[in-house]
C-alpha cells in the first residue's frame, strides 16, 4: 500500500470565515479532567489516578499510534462521511487538560454503521503521527451509536504557509477568551462544518480499531484519521496553544503487542 504523502491542503479554501462570532464571556463553570499530561498526574499514571483506567497500562490497542502503511488501511473515498449542520450555539468547556465543544446535532456515517457526535476536542500537539512526522494540532471529533460503541474522526492540522485557515477553527479559537480558567464554559457559535466534511471526503481517511486517548482509555475504539492535514493559521494556533499548552499522549505500541507500560515494569 503506497501512502499518501503529507502535503498541506489549501485548494478551495476560503479566506473569509463568514460572520464573525461575537466575543464572549464565561457563562459559568463545570467539570475539569483530574489528569493531566506531565508529572505524577500524567499518562504514565493515569491506571493509577483515574479510576477503571488499568486498560491505560495493560491494553494491547492503544491509541494514538504512529499511521504508516503496516498500521492502518484507506478508506475508499466516500466511505465515511461526516454530516454536522451549521449550529448556532454549542457549550465550549474549559476541562482543564482539554478544551472541548459539546455537540450532539452530527452524525458519522461508515460502511458498517451510523454514530451521532458527542463532541469533539483539540490535542497540541498531535497525538497521531504519520510515517514519524508529528503536527502542531489535532482535533478528534467523537461519535456514538444506539449500542454505546465510539467512533473518532480525527483532523491533524499543518502551519499555513500562504495564510490560509480551517474556518472553524478559527471561529472557536477566537472565542477561547470566555473559557480562560479550567472549568470556565460559555456558549458560542456561530459554527459551519462543511468546510471539515469537504476535506474528509477529498482525503479518505485511515482507519484503525484503537481506544480512547484519555482515561479510561477504553479499546475497541474505530479510529478514521484524514489522510491529509488541514491548514491553521498561525495566530489561531498560537492562542489555542496558550491556553491547551502540552497535551498529548506519547505514542503507543504496534497495535496487538504488548503495552510499552508493561513493558518497562519487565525492566
Amino acid at each position: 500500500m503506497k501512502f499518501i504523502p503529507v502535503a498541506l491542503f489549501a485548494a478551495a479554501v476560503s479566506a473569509s470565515c463568514g460572520r464573525i462570532p461575537q466575543k464572549r464571556t464565561a457563562d459559568g463553570t463545570g467539570h475539569v479532567f483530574h489528569f493531566s499530561y506531565s508529572g505524577d498526574h500524567g499518562p504514565l499514571n493515569w491506571h493509577h489516578i483515574v479510576a477503571d483506567s488499568d486498560t491505560c497500562a495493560h491494553g494491547r490497542h492503544q491509541s494514538p499510534i504512529d499511521l504508516n502503511p503496516k498500521s492502518v488501511t484507506f478508506s475508499r473515498r466516500g466511505d465515511v462521511r461526516i454530516d454536522i449542520p451549521t449550529a448556532e450555539s454549542a457549550k465550549l468547556e474549559n476541562l482543564g487538560a482539554g478544551l472541548e465543544v459539546v455537540l450532539t446535532n452530527g452524525t458519522l456515517t461508515t460502511p458498517d454503521n451510523t454514530y451521532q457526535l458527542v463532541q469533539f476536542h483539540w490535542h497540541t500537539p498531535s497525538e497521531h503521527r504519520i510515517n514519524q512526522e508529528h503536527f502542531p494540532l489535532e482535533a478528534h471529533f467523537v461519535f456514538q451509536d444506539a449500542e454505546n460503541h465510539l467512533a473518532v474522526v480525527g483532523f491533524l492540522a499543518q502551519l499555513s504557509e500562504s495564510g490560509h485557515s480551517t474556518c472553524l477553527f478559527d471561529n472557536v479559537f477566537k472565542q477561547i477568551d470566555a473559557v480562560r480558567h479550567p472549568g470556565d464554559y460559555a456558549y458560542i457559535g456561530p459554527l459551519d462544518f462543511s468546510e471539515i466534511a469537504r476535506h474528509l471526503d477529498r482525503n479518505p481517511p485511515v482507519q484503525y480499531n484503537g481506544s480512547l486517548t484519555t482515561p479510561p482509555c477504553s479499546e475497541g475504539v474505530r479510529w478514521y484519521v484524514s489522510s491529509q492535514p488541514l491548514p491553521l493559521s498561525v495566530k489561531s494556533y498560537n492562542a489555542v496553544k496558550r491556553l491547551l499548552k502540552f497535551n498529548a499522549r506519547y505514542i503507543q505500541n504496534t497495535l496487538g503487542s504488548e503495552n510499552l507500560l508493561d513493558l518497562a515494569s519487565h525492566d
